[in-house]
């Protein structure tokens, strides 16, 4: 069979150059979805297109593997990324269908009717537990959906979920990013560094970020004044959430900050909003603020029944996860090898044969134990099985286009990762020398960016930045560890988050305004993880470091 060996610098044997040119879909996926306003499946199928001409043109990739790598990419679009949209805007759907998720909005409005603090306790708190507990769009499809059912405008909804997602992405769906990579880069001395040391340093680097998304978010919602009034319980959200992650990353592990962190900033905000609450209650402009409305008064058990939904798929899911469990369901999956690219792509990086494999795995994907959430949720909320079935049918419906958009730009990931143009920019990154240590993390974000996943940048960069780092004279696992934390700005700007916010609250097409709303946060943000990164690097906070061999 024919081989392909990834070129690092194809194009004048320069890897500026060779990276100018892989930089081309990327920038023209910006530009066609922002500046000219194409449709998201539109520009993604185009920016697909454009990759593969590349691909094949500049980085000498054999036709046939450009378009086996694409259409491995637009698989795992649909299944397991676009399975978990699906059902998850199912699940919510028929919340509503039964009138359930009305009371879901009076009871979080009976604790606050203020959007500030149901911001920080829907898309900060439950996304980070949902983060935790599943990953892969499902955080924010879910509570994006739930906030636009409170009344939030749909766009303002998505943006401040996706820039909310930022804190957790890390060590998201049990710390699937930080164990995928452990032994994958080595100290100096041939040490592999462990997940437990990457999942440490990561543990004093987010923490200072998670402390401040709170008061970012309220901010880009409600402005200065309005955020200095509920300083209180941003101080509580973030802060108890920052507290817990560094105690649960530094002493128990990658796999429970997350859900650790989430649960104590939910109980914690909820505590502190018994004793405390906002001196005037703040909603979006065009909303009326009636004070005195007479809020319905529903039964305790009215209530539990109505969350009931997401009660059962926080359990399902946390089962779905557990490690027996995830063993018992690879009996049913199916690891199909990708024709004619399994183990015949020289990576340009590790120089090792890249597996290409397929995992049809649809008993253990996540959108199937949100699935069975939903059938044990049928018979809690008493939806009869026709308005179920009817319900998912227009889920579907309503969310093909986002499907078929979603698979369009995960089939542009795989073909950038497979043609080595993803490596091609790494690598005139890592270039930079002395500067690296600031832009380290910048690596992280811009292979969350192509890949939608913190996971997948992780893989792709951790030796790559292991290897830079030893070079420029900055500790191997503090670079691994930024790539993690820069990643994780990177994902409310991925096009593959963007597609999945904007189906879950219904901005089909108006996927432009979405990318326009989070870009400049996603740079703020990934700016003060790159100072926090060199600060720990040239010996200001170099005391953050873990001690290691």
């Amino acid at each position: 069979m024919e081989k392909f060996t990834q070129l690092l610098q194809p194009v004048s044997d320069s890897v500026y150059i060779s990276a100018a040119i892989a930089l081309i879909p990327i920038i023209y996926y910006l530009v066609a979805l922002a500046g000219f306003k194409l449709k998201g499946w539109l520009t993604g199928l185009t920016t697909m297109l454009l990759a593969i001409v590349l691909a094949i043109v500049f980085f000498k990739m054999p036709t046939t593997f450009a378009l086996a790598a694409t259409g491995q990419g637009m698989a795992y679009g649909f299944l397991p990324i676009g399975w978990i949209i699906l059902t998850s805007v199912f699940l919510y759907k028929m919340t509503v269908k039964t009138g359930h998720f009305n009371i879901i909005r009076d009871s979080v409005t009976a604790l606050t009717d203020d959007r500030r603090i149901q911001a920080l306790l829907i898309a900060f708190s439950f996304g980070a537990f949902l983060e935790g507990a599943a990953g892969f769009g499902a955080p924010v499809a879910i509570t994006a959906a739930l906030l636009v059912g409170l009344g939030f405008k749909p766009l303002y909804a998505a943006g401040i979920c996706l820039l909310a997602n930022t804190a957790p992405v890390a060590f998201g769906a049990v710390g699937v990013p930080v164990t995928a990579i452990d032994g994958l880069a080595t100290y100096a001395n041939g040490t592999p560094i462990s997940a437990v040391e990457i999942a440490a340093m990561i543990g004093r680097q987010l923490p200072l970020v998670s402390l401040f998304v709170p008061f970012y978010l309220v901010f880009i919602m409600a402005g200065l004044k309005k955020t200095l009034e509920v300083w209180p319980a941003l101080l509580v959200s973030g802060g108890s959430f920052a507290l817990a992650q560094y105690v649960s990353s530094n002493f128990m592990g990658p796999e429970l900050p997350d859900i650790l962190s989430s649960l104590v900033s939910l109980i914690a905000t909820v505590a502190l909003l018994q004793v405390w609450k906002p001196k005037t209650t703040w909603k979006f402009k065009d909303e009326e603020v009636k004070e005195s409305a007479e809020k319905p008064n529903h039964s305790v058990r009215d209530i539990f029944v109505a969350w009931s939904p997401f009660v059962v798929l926080t359990g399902i899911i946390f089962v779905w996860t557990m490690k027996p469990v995830k063993e018992f369901f690879k009996n049913f999956a199916v690891n199909i090898e990708v024709p004619f690219i399994h183990n015949n792509i020289i990576s340009s990086i590790s120089t090792k044969p890249i597996a290409a494999i397929f995992k049809l795995d649809i008993i253990g994907a996540t959108g199937t134990s949100i699935l069975v959430a939903a059938f044990i949720t049928k018979f809690i909320i008493k939806i009869s099985w026709g308005d179920m079935f009817k319900t998912f049918i227009e889920t579907f419906n309503e969310i093909k286009i986002a499907l078929l958009t979603i698979c369009f730009v995960v089939g542009f990931a795989y073909v950038m990762n497979a043609s080595g143009m993803t490596n091609t920019l790494g690598s005139a990154l890592a270039a930079t020398g002395k500067s690296f240590v600031f832009f380290s993390s910048a690596l992280g974000w811009t292979g969350v960016f192509i890949t939608g996943s913190d996971t997948s940048a992780n893989l792709l960069f951790a030796k790559l930045q292991q290897v830079t780092a030893q070079q420029v004279g900055m500790d191997p696992l503090l670079a691994v560890a930024a790539n993690a934390s820069g990643g994780v700005t990177g994902k409310m700007i991925s096009p593959q988050s963007i597609a999945v916010a904007a189906a879950a609250v219904g901005l089909v097409g108006k996927e432009a305004e979405l990318l326009k709303f989070t870009v400049k946060h996603s740079i703020i943000l990934l700016l003060i993880i790159c100072a926090i990164v060199a600060a720990q690097s040239t010996g200001l906070l170099s005391w953050m470091i873990p001690a290691h061999p």
